[in-house]
């Protein structure tokens, strides 16, 4: 009789190919709780973006100082009819001061092939000297055909 009751056991030890999926329940429910109570105290962060129609005054002209895909440098006022003129390196300092006014920006638009090291350059020499107001002109009638 005691081999039979060994072979009982055996027969009730047998290994199980389920998982128990209540324990993952029970962590769901909570988590679940969680966050049904904390959604309602997180509050939306709002952003006022400023339109256009505020503008107090029209805004100073700006110079545009213009980059080549050579590098080489050509200076304007942007004003109606006005010309690029071709500049040096060594006279952009001395242009670039003669044309601006007390809140006149600067804009740089630079070639897409021009390295973006010599733009760097061209901004950290220009406000080193004191011109604070830079920008980067872009193009937004460029041909989005080539971006995948």
């Amino acid at each position: 009789m005691p081999s039979m009751r060994g072979n009982s056991r055996r027969a009730n030890r047998r290994i199980k190919n389920e998982i128990n999926v209540v324990p993952y329940i029970d962590v769901m429910l909570v988590l679940l709780v969680i966050f049904m109570v904390t959604a309602p105290m997180i509050t939306p962060g709002l952003v006022e973006l400023p339109s256009v129609g505020q503008a107090s005054e029209v805004p100073a002209t700006p110079v545009e100082l213009q980059i080549n895909k050579e590098g080489q440098l050509a200076i304007r006022v942007r004003d109606a009819g006005s010309e690029f003129q071709n500049i040096s390196k060594e006279q952009l300092l001395d242009e670039v001061r003669s044309r601006i006014g007390p809140d006149s920006p600067v804009v740089i638009a630079a070639d897409g092939k021009v390295p973006y090291e010599d733009v760097m350059k061209i901004m950290d020499t220009l406000r080193s000297n004191g011109i604070t107001r830079l920008g980067l002109l872009v193009d937004q009638g460029a041909d989005d055909s080539t971006k995948p």
